[in-house]
């Protein structure tokens, strides 16, 4: 299962071996298995930030003889750890802590309810701004005259209750006038098609790095600006007019693209 927290990137990648200990040492009168015990203990400690992304474990043999458990027990515990890709084996150097990460098909024009239903995430979303604007550059980019208004969201998005990425979109009233009523709730898309009667044909998206600037770390969690990926989506009618320009900025630490060439 995903699980991704607002760990602020200050938080200490190694820490010290005996305080991961400490807090792993398990109670022996609770009725919950020691190996439950310990994969409670390591997720709660990540998602705290008192451990981060890359700290290091020992090896199955050492943990057991420091923690006085068996080492079958501790296999169960850096199996289920490594089942849900919060674990990376070392062999004999032992294993290292890992946040998961979100693998997302690209192909496809979708939006991220759709994207994050693909990976088996709940996703939610918190609107930050709706307004009806005019604004040079952005109709600039979608190739409209400098009076021309636009629908403009800017809202947050979230998977099982973690922020993933903060998206600005724009949408041409001009070409889907009714979209200036639409409630922001259910597919962008299917508003587009089944209430404006505007068929969608294809998009053109570009991905870059950058920083996160204050509003992102704000909204991730972060106490200094760290890597993001910056998606710019064009989205054309089948007229070839651009319906919606979207920026949307997703944490470096969750996502993984793969792509297929030939």
């Amino acid at each position: 299962r995903f699980r991704m927290t607002a760990r602020k990137t200050g938080a200490k990648s190694s820490a010290d071996s005996d305080f991961i200990l400490d807090h792993l040492a398990p109670d022996r009168n609770l009725a919950e298995p020691v190996y439950k015990q310990l994969v409670k203990r390591l997720r709660e400690m990540m998602a705290s930030g008192d451990v981060g992304d890359g700290q290091s474990l020992p090896a199955e043999r050492i943990l057991a003889k420091r923690l006085n458990i068996s080492r079958t027990t501790v296999r169960r515990v850096y199996d289920e750890l490594r089942q849900s890709q919060e674990l990376i084996s070392k062999g004999r150097e032992g294993a290292i802590l890992t946040t998961p990460k979100l693998h997302p098909k690209l192909g496809k024009l979708k939006g991220f309810t759709a994207e994050m239903r693909e990976c088996g995430i709940e996703p939610s979303t918190r609107l930050l701004e709706r307004s009806i604007i005019q604004d040079r550059t952005v109709a600039s980019i979608l190739g409209r005259p400098s009076t021309a208004e636009f629908l403009k969201l800017v809202r947050l998005r979230l998977g099982d209750g973690a922020p993933l990425s903060r998206e600005t979109a724009w949408y041409d009233l001009t070409v889907a006038p009714e979209l200036a009523n639409w409630p922001v709730k259910g597919s962008v898309y299917d508003f587009i098609e089944h209430v404006c009667e505007v068929r969608l044909a294809e998009a053109e998206q570009t991905v870059e790095a950058v920083l996160a600037s204050r509003e992102e770390c704000e909204a991730f969690g972060f106490d200094k600006p760290a890597p993001c990926l910056l998606f710019k989506r064009r989205t054309k009618a089948t007229t070839g007019q651009i319906v919606e320009y979207v920026e949307g900025v997703f944490r470096g630490d969750a996502y993984v693209y793969h792509l297929k060439l030939s």
